[in-house]
């Protein structure tokens, strides 16, 4: 197995969130969003998420000016969108596994 993955649950929804150009609050909204604020990002936990995922090739920064003080805006890379791939195939086979089995248990 890729060494890469399982991604934890923050990994994988701020890597969803940066599928275009996100800023870190974007970011933290996005994510509330998609969970229906099951899953809150605090700044630390954000922050610290996007130096590792930089520092892996993951995301990258897609703008930076600091002239106007814009916030940074980060972007998926395409190391990024293979992991991203892997884990989605692999969470699949988990919910495939898991419907069989439950289809398994229906029929006894």
């Amino acid at each position: 197995m890729d060494k890469n993955i399982p991604l934890t649950e923050a990994l994988f929804y701020i890597l969803l969130a940066v599928r275009k150009p996100n800023h870190g609050y974007g970011i933290i909204q996005e994510v509330e969003q998609l969970t229906d604020g099951r899953v809150s990002l605090g700044a630390g936990t954000l922050y610290g998420a996007i130096q590792s995922l930089e520092k892996k090739g993951w995301i990258r920064i897609y703008s930076e000016d600091t002239a106007s003080r814009k916030k940074k805006e980060y972007l998926i890379t395409d190391a990024g969108k293979e992991v991203f791939a892997a884990e989605t195939k692999r969470l699949e086979e988990l919910l495939q596994n898991a419907a069989y089995m439950r289809e398994e248990s229906t029929n006894d």
